[in-house]
This record gives structure tokens, C-alpha cells and sequence, in this order.
């Protein structure tokens, strides 16, 4: 690594935390920032979010690269709760969430269904748990280091937050593209078991996700009937805790029609040209 790109891994003054999606770009981050800064310090937490969706190869590689590279990883999950202080719960590899119980709590809080336009998941399942367990350790303000890298130009947002974090960004600072991320694990001794086309990981983050491209959620139908079936268990239960609006995860289909659509052409979709689930802007990496 060059001293620039070394440069832009140093860590900011004060607390920070590193956001840990689960997939191999924040983890390169991760394994980059202790890289340049020779560990991660105590002023530092790695945090991530389950959401009960995410696939269990996701889950065992955070195990994986906690245990390989010798860093603290706290695992935190949505709990609904009044109590701002009781909303979130750490949890560890044995005892995460792993068929979407806290995402199946949201929604019955919510009694509708996230959406394109309407994308409050990301905010509640990933955000608020991190930010509240952050805030019960004591901290009051800190930078938190997001994994988007400089070939996601528009996903980079460097205005001050009315928070008590700051974003940074140091992917994008250190020009790092998917291509740089694909090699890195290329000569890694492991690596996320699911597939990469492309640079791309479509069964990353949650398997179903309404963000993803009709070809991805389609090869989850075909592919994974039982993880897909959860996506439309809740949509029947949106339907019978709504009125009718925020009732599908699309407002195009449901993932019934999906279902049936794919029984009668299961080669109507090719997965190998499929799009990457922040293809369509989603924020899905805090």
C-alpha cells in the first residue's frame, strides 16, 4: 500500500467506530484501518448490525475475520422497546438472529412495509441499534467510518450531520474501486463464501432485499425458495396490519407474483449480469 492510500486509513482524532456491513468491502476496510494504524486502538469500535436476513455465510465470515485478525466485533441487534436504552441487544455468532426476528419486529412496529421511497430499515435495524449501543458505552460524539468506495461517487455524502457522529469515508479517499477490493481477497487465505460476479455480491446484506435488481430477487425465488418465502410472509403480514398502502415490498409486484412468475419462466432472468443491491442508491453498509 502506498504512503498516500496508507494516509487515508489513519484514524481521526477522538472515538470512532468502523461499520461493519458483514461483506468484503467494509471488511477490507476494516483489515486496511488496522493495517496503517497497527491494530485498532481501544478509542475504537468495530459494530455490526444484524438484521436476522442476512445470509449464514455472512454471519460466520464477521466470525471469521474477528477471530483471524484478532479484532473485537460487537454484533448488535433492533429490539422493540419503549425504552430508548432497551432497543438494541449485543448478541454474538451463536446467538445472532438468523430468521429475520428483529426485522419481522420493525415491521410490526411500523405496520408497513420499507420501500424504495420509503427506506426506513437501514436507519432502524442498523443505524439506531449501533448509534444507542455506542451512546450506552459512554460515548457522546464520534466519526464513524463507512465503506463506500470512490467508484460510488454519489453514495459519498460529506455534509455535517446534525448528529453525534460525523462521517469518513476512507475508501473513497484512498481510490479504492471494487476491482482493488475483488484482489485483495484473491490473496486472502479465506474469504466470503458466497458468490462475486463482477465485483459484485448478490446474495450480500439482507438475501432479499427490495433494492436488489428483478434478476438477483428472482434467483433468490428460484434459488433459496425458503429464504425467499420469508420476504412474502411478510407481506402478508404488512397486508394484515395496514390498510392496504406499504403492503408489498414493490410497488410493482408482489413477491408472490415474483414467485408465481418465476414457476411458469425460470430462465427468464440471467443472474450473471445481475446488479449489486446498491445499484439503485441503497444505503445498506452501516
Amino acid at each position: 500500500m502506498s504512503s498516500a492510500a496508507l494516509n487515508s486509513y489513519i484514524l481521526p482524532d477522538g472515538n470512532v467506530q468502523i461499520s461493519f456491513s458483514g461483506g468484503r468491502t467494509s471488511a477490507y476496510m476494516l483489515h486496511q484501518i488496522a493495517l496503517a494504524n497497527g491494530g485498532i486502538p481501544d478509542r475504537v469500535r468495530v459494530v455490526f448490525a444484524n438484521t436476522g436476513r442476512e445470509m449464514p455465510e455472512t454471519l460466520d465470515f464477521v466470525q471469521e475475520c474477528s477471530v483471524r485478525w484478532s479484532i473485537s466485533i460487537t454484533w448488535v441487534e433492533f429490539r422493540r422497546h419503549d425504552d430508548p436504552r432497551k432497543r438494541f441487544e449485543v448478541v454474538t455468532h451463536n446467538s445472532a438472529s438468523r430468521s429475520g426476528e428483529p426485522f419481522e419486529a420493525l415491521i410490526r412496529k411500523k405496520r408497513y412495509l420499507p420501500n424504495q421511497n420509503t427506506r426506513f430499515c437501514t436507519g432502524e435495524l442498523k443505524v439506531r441499534p449501533a448509534k444507542e449501543y455506542l451512546l450506552s458505552t459512554g460515548w457522546d460524539k464520534w466519526v464513524a467510518a463507512i465503506g463506500i468506495r470512490a467508484d460510488e461517487p454519489t453514495r459519498v455524502k460529506r455534509d455535517l450531520q446534525k448528529e453525534c457522529w460525523q462521517r469518513w469515508y476512507p475508501l473513497a479517499d484512498a481510490g479504492v474501486s471494487k476491482h482493488t477490493v475483488a484482489m485483495f481477497w484473491r490473496q486472502q487465505p479465506f474469504d466470503l463464501r458466497l458468490p462475486n460476479v463482477n465485483g459484485n455480491c448478490w446474495l450480500g446484506n439482507c438475501d432479499g432485499c427490495f433494492l436488489k435488481s428483478e434478476a438477483n430477487l428472482a434467483a433468490l425465488t428460484r434459488d433459496y425458495p425458503e429464504r425467499a418465502q420469508w420476504w412474502e410472509d411478510m407481506e402478508d403480514l404488512a397486508t394484515s396490519l395496514t390498510s392496504g398502502s406499504g403492503a408489498n415490498w414493490s410497488k410493482r409486484y408482489s413477491r408472490a407474483e415474483l414467485r408465481d412468475f418465476m414457476s411458469r419462466q425460470t430462465d427468464a432472468f440471467d443472474t450473471e449480469d445481475g446488479q449489486l443491491c446498491q445499484a439503485s442508491g441503497g444505503d445498506c453498509v452501516a
